[in-house]
């Protein structure tokens, strides 16, 4: 490696850290949000949802790394064009091609990674993710009760209660609704209450005080208890049984798995949908050093246009083309298109806009098909707008 090399690596290296690790906390944090509320009956939430993060790290790691990658390349080149750097190394020889080059080399590696992250660490962290989320939403309840939060530990049993102390077992407020053995409607409420576990660890006892107990007796009418203190007991739910087995899913699957299952024959989950799934994730990690040929042209041309259109077209190209995958997967799966065309089709069509945009700003450098669109546009709305302020201005 050339010092040229390195030090374009260099000026890379943090910013796609920077944006990838960025976004990356961002979809975690909005994640962990959603699975707290979710697992807010679970007294060993928060034990969950550490695990269920971890293994939400590598789904979250293909989808920001393209992104990251494509953003970290046009902030850098436009910085270097802004301080006539890239001026400099035109001007002593270096081609478009040599500057592009260790950023080509850099979407190598990170093309490996991302064959090693959709390939094999996203099918595992996939089951691990369902299986812990299994457990979690099927784990049982413990006795514990929560403040604000509507337990349902059976079908025949559905309690809250206002506040609670730390350890769940003070209570206040206390609602509980059940359905006996006669199949009649019980409705308890007391002011305060205290959990208790019995001695054989499967039963809850009750100690309430100061509450009403509405239930209906053998003929069917109504009749209301008061009580100062009542006991009621309630029996403890054990944990569901364990998620299937790993491979149900043609996103658990590995993708040598995946070649395996769609040439044997043998497999449950149908041909078409195998491979989908192997050439949608070969596509989005095969897409990576496409982006170095449409990031570097941007950069250049954004001393011209300004900044922002570049990276708001090639964000908008990274997204269709996320999309188009997508859709020829899901195409795919039905029969309509043959999986090779649903997602051969985008990947080509990318690498075709990529292509251009870096084949014609080879010529002239800063010149760019999107570019040179964009400037269209802009004339085009800056004549509108003087024509609108024309017939504004002129006389009725």
């Amino acid at each position: 490696m050339s010092l040229i090399d390195r030090y374009l690596l260099r000026l890379a290296f943090w910013p796609m850290v920077g944006a990838m690790g960025i976004t990356l906390i961002a979809l975690l944090l909005e994640r962990i949000l959603r699975l707290l509320d979710m697992l807010s009956a679970s007294s060993d939430r928060f034990g969950f949802v550490a695990q269920l993060a971890v293994n939400l790290v590598p789904h979250y790691l293909g989808l920001t790394l393209p992104a990251a990658f494509f953003l970290a390349l046009v902030v850098v080149v436009n910085r270097m064009n802004q301080s006539s750097e890239i001026d400099a190394l035109l001007a002593a020889g270096v081609s478009l091609t040599r500057l592009a080059a260790p950023y080509l080399c850099l979407a190598a590696a990170l093309t490996a990674v991302s064959l090693l992250v959709f390939g094999f660490l996203q099918p595992y962290s996939r089951y691990a993710y369902r299986a812990v989320l299994h457990t979690a939403q099927n784990a049982g309840w413990n006795g514990l009760v929560p403040a604000e939060t509507i337990l349902a530990p059976s079908k025949n049993l559905t309690m809250t209660t206002d506040e609670a102390d730390a350890a769940g077992q003070q209570l206040s407020r206390i609602f509980i609704r059940r359905m006996t053995d006669k199949g009649k409607e019980e409705i308890t409420t007391a002011q305060m209450a205290e959990v208790r576990r019995t001695n054989d660890g499967q039963n809850v006892r009750l100690e309430l005080q100061n509450g009403q107990q509405l239930r209906f007796n053998d003929q069917g009418r109504p009749e209301v208890l008061s009580f100062k203190t009542f006991t009621m007991q309630l029996p403890m739910t054990g944990p569901a049984k364990l998620l299937r087995a790993r491979g149900g899913d043609e996103r658990e699957l590995t993708l040598f798995e995946l070649w395996n299952q769609a040439h044997s024959g043998a497999s449950t989950i149908p041909k078409q949908t195998l491979k989908a799934e192997l050439y949608g994730r070969l596509a989005r990690a095969l897409s990576l050093p496409l982006l170095p040929l449409l990031a570097v042209p941007l950069g250049l041309s954004a001393k011209r246009s300004g900044r922002a259109p570049g990276a708001i077209v090639g964000g908008l190209l990274l997204l269709a083309f996320h999309h188009m995958v997508q859709l020829g997967q899901g195409l795919a799966e039905k029969g309509r298109v043959s999986p090779e065309l649903a997602v051969g089709g985008p990947f080509l069509i990318f690498g075709a806009i990529a292509l251009t945009v870096f084949i014609t700003s080879r010529k002239r450098p800063g010149e760019t098909p999107i570019g040179q669109l964009m400037e269209h546009l802009s004339a085009a709305m800056a004549r509108m707008r003087m024509k609108k302020k024309a017939a504004a201005g002129a006389p009725a």
